[in-house]
């Protein structure tokens, strides 16, 4: 796997790569921490420092090669491949992470890396990616803290969800002691607002609570993620009849504005870098007894395409490399503790992926 475009963003890196059956997404970013991304009392302003990747590091994958999804407020479908439920190769995403933490060579560990299997595809449509997040288990040093992230619109025409679920669930909770996430986009409590903007591709409410009801967490609760639309209803009492707060969280976001949000109307409001369109919802939920988080994004994110396809979309032929360094707190991505290397046991694992 080779790099094809790095595309400088505020926060970290978008890559283009070569895959065994065509172009990947893979973003490595650094992160602005808890004070500013959970920062519900004031604006997210652009051009803020990053925590060092020793803090955290978060590597966004790809899980298949487009999306069959067709989610109305995703830039996604727009890119064509022959099939668009083309999976991710095992060796595909054990190569994103070789990509992407061979980025900043220097950052010998962090205490938190984060594994977001959410960047181009369904991930649950991919059983290589329960493969991939135990071999990251056994491969990737402890040093770095692996923290494993699934997203899912929770597909209907999926014969293996709940399957996939279940053994997701198992990995979080059990292999990984609780140190995993597992995300269910939401978006919204009405059942015709949710078909329209999934193009009727994903599960009733009733129907994810049925698939999710067998498995209690351990450690962090399951997240219920919300993008926060103008045009979307969050009702809580709706989702107390289906998701106690004692096992979910609740996460609102803004919609980013992709080509297609636009084209359907979807929209946050001008106010989404500031706690305006959040603040009534998720009092709200708090209310109903949930633990709200509320992702403040700044404008430097819907610039930086950092939303999925859209690296791929821009089809540039010559790389964007960073004239500039990240602006990191304390001015380096790094600590000042030398680790090794993050893979366990370099022989095998470069005999592995090679």
């Amino acid at each position: 796997m080779k790099i094809l475009n790095n595309i400088n963003v505020p926060t970290g890196n978008i890559l283009v790569v070569n895959g065994d059956k065509g172009f990947l997404e893979l973003v490595v970013l650094g992160d602005y921490g808890k004070e500013i991304n959970l920062n519900q009392n004031k604006e997210v302003k652009d051009n803020l420092p990053l925590l060092p990747l020793t803090d955290k590091w978060v590597l966004t994958l790809s899980t298949q090669y487009s999306c069959q999804m067709n989610c109305k407020f995703c830039n996604v479908p727009l890119v064509r491949t022959a099939n668009r439920n083309i999976n991710a190769t095992f060796d595909d995403l054990c190569n994103q992470i070789r990509i992407g933490l061979n980025l900043y060579p220097e950052v010998k560990y962090s205490n938190r890396l984060n594994i977001h299997y959410a960047r181009m595809g369904e991930p649950t449509f991919n059983p290589n990616v329960l493969k991939h997040a135990e071999w990251m288990y056994d491969w990737i040093n402890p040093k770095y803290n692996v923290h494993p992230v699934v997203s899912t619109m929770m597909p209907k025409d999926n014969d293996w969800l709940e399957r996939f679920i279940n053994e997701w669930c198992r990995i979080k909770n059990i292999l990984y002691a609780g140190n995993a996430g597992l995300q269910l986009s939401i978006n919204s409590t009405k059942e015709n607002e949710r078909k329209e903007m999934f193009s009727g591709n994903a599960l009733t409410l009733e129907e994810i609570a049925i698939i999710m009801s067998k498995n209690t967490p351990t450690g962090r609760k399951y997240t219920l993620n919300f993008a926060v639309c103008d045009d979307w209803h969050i009702d809580p009492d709706i989702l107390l009849s289906y998701f106690e707060p004692e096992r979910y969280l609740v996460k609102l976001t803004p919609v980013h504005k992709t080509k297609r949000a636009e084209k359907f109307g979807y929209d946050t409001g001008e106010k989404y870098t500031t706690p305006e369109p959040y603040e009534i919802k998720a009092n709200e939920l708090r209310q109903a007894g949930y633990d709200v988080l509320v992702f403040i994004a700044s404008e430097d994110e819907d610039k930086g395409m950092i939303t999925c396809g859209n690296a791929i979309l821009a089809n540039a032929n010559q790389p964007r490399l960073r004239e500039t360094p990240l602006n990191f707190i304390g001015g380096s991505p790094v600590g000042n503790i030398p680790f090794k290397p993050w893979y366990n046991n370099q022989d095998k694992f470069e005999e592995r992926i090679k």
